[in-house]
């Protein structure tokens, strides 16, 4: 998997220098929310992140900074310059690995907590009543933070019913902003109605052109729970920074696939989490904000998607 981040890494940089030059977000009140986030002194340029408004009346960054397999100095200092350029939502979970990494990088950014959205996520194997809340506490105590604006159950499996009772109190007790859910099944979200007191406010899940979720997408579209993209690139994989439709579409607006992707993703409504360890990325990723795709483009990145997922050995 690492040769593999890098090989594409590098096709991505190699599409990069052929294209456009990258410049930095401008702002876009789109149909979510007309607050902003992103727009202190403390952000270069002003980039302005758009806003989606939780189930619970909670604002999230609909565009944000995922940080798997970033670990160490490494994630450090990804999450330091991810912060620095404009990003207010930063992802993490248990299992990466990577929760202190991600908090020394949010201290070495300077920005004050509470103009951050912080995510983590709850493992399987702490799955359960108890054994949830002894896994909150070890995440906020390595991310160095007295609260999370979101948790998440990982995975669908072992005691979900017990995790949830858990994140409701801690949720109920202030030590949450919103919970919710990753990887998550339809009719697993109907079976947590049958015991959940609060609905959940997100459901992270794979979601990208060559996967668009046809069963998942209309269902979450048509709940209170937001859909958000966990790998918005498919991790580079199937060519997606050198697809040629994705490709054409970017040249009619001067823009990179992977900003046709993220744009895509903006124009359905997901909230999506690009992990990228190189800073000109990260500042690539955030110049969506300022094009359209039209209803043809959108048409024609429908024909892309190859209904099943790209990450098979995760299932």
């Amino acid at each position: 998997m690492e040769m593999e981040n890098q090989i594409n890494g590098l096709k991505r940089r190699e599409f990069l220098n052929g294209t456009v030059k990258v410049a930095l977000a401008t702002v876009f009140i789109g149909p979510f929310s007309s607050k902003l986030l992103g727009a202190t002194s403390n952000t270069p340029k002003n980039i302005l992140i758009p806003t989606v408004t939780l189930n619970n009346g909670i604002l999230m960054p609909i565009l944000g900074f995922g940080t798997n397999t970033l670990k160490d100095t490494i994630g450090i200092q990804c999450v330091s310059d991810a912060i620095s350029v404009g990003y207010r939502l930063i992802d993490t979970a248990h299992i990466y690995g990577n929760e202190e990494a991600v908090g020394e990088g949010i201290i070495r950014s300077g920005i004050d907590r509470k103009e951050l959205f912080i995510t983590s996520k709850v493992w399987v194997d702490d799955s359960g009543y108890e054994s949830t809340k002894k896994a909150f506490e070890k995440s906020i105590k390595k991310l160095g933070v007295e609260y999370l604006d979101l948790y998440l159950i990982h995975r669908p499996r072992g005691d979900v019913k017990g995790s949830w009772q858990a994140m409701e109190e801690l949720y109920e007790a202030g030590k949450i902003r919103a919970i919710g859910v990753s990887n998550f099944l339809p009719e697993q979200l109907e079976k947590m109605k049958t015991y959940a007191k609060i609905e959940p406010v997100i459901n992270q899940i794979e979601t990208h052109v060559f996967f668009q979720e046809k069963i998942s997408y209309p269902f979450l579209k048509n709940s209170p729970t937001q859909i958000e993209a966990w790998s918005p690139f498919a991790a580079g994989r199937n060519g997606i920074f050198s697809n040629p439709t994705l490709s054409a579409i970017g040249k009619k607006h001067q823009k990179t696939n992977a900003q046709v992707c993220l744009r895509w993703h903006y124009q359905r409504g997901v909230v999506a989490i690009p992990r990228s360890s190189q800073k000109s990325h990260m500042i690539e990723n955030l110049n969506i904000f300022d094009f359209e795709l039209s209803e043809v483009d959108m048409n024609t990145i429908a024909t892309l998607d190859l209904n099943k997922t790209q990450f098979p050995e995760w299932e």
